[in-house]
């Protein structure tokens, strides 16, 4: 009985695997990519929703000022006092696109981040 769990539990992951391939990115995160890429492109439509995971892994955001984020990231497509919003474009998930929401408290350190999606 444990072979054939064992069996399926293989199977399972493999397929898993395989419907998995290309939907999550792994590419690094670069701030000077990230802030000069033309989004308008076809090859750089994704460019950012692929360096999101390495973002958010290799920098903290929440707890960071809006000056180093803004160093960080570039100027924001959207801005108030409170908030940043950076475009993400397209998510490789159909024509879904999605917004990068860092926003502040005020003393201008990031108190929240979430992609929007849509």
């Amino acid at each position: 009985m444990k072979k054939i769990r064992f069996s399926i539990l293989i199977v399972v992951l493999i397929i898993s695997a395989f419907l998995l391939r290309g939907k999550i990115s792994h590419k690094n995160f670069n701030s000077e990519v990230w802030k000069t890429a033309n989004l308008n492109s076809e090859e750089n439509w994704s460019l950012r929703w692929d360096m999101m995971n390495d973002l958010r892994n290799r920098y903290k955001l929440v707890g960071m000022n809006r000056k180093e984020i803004n160093n960080l990231l570039g100027n924001a497509e959207d801005t108030t006092s409170s908030e940043l919003s950076y475009y993400l474009g397209y998510s490789k998930s159909g024509i879904n696109t999605g917004t990068l929401i860092i926003k502040f408290n005020t003393q201008n350190i990031a108190t929240m981040v979430k992609v929007k999606h849509g």
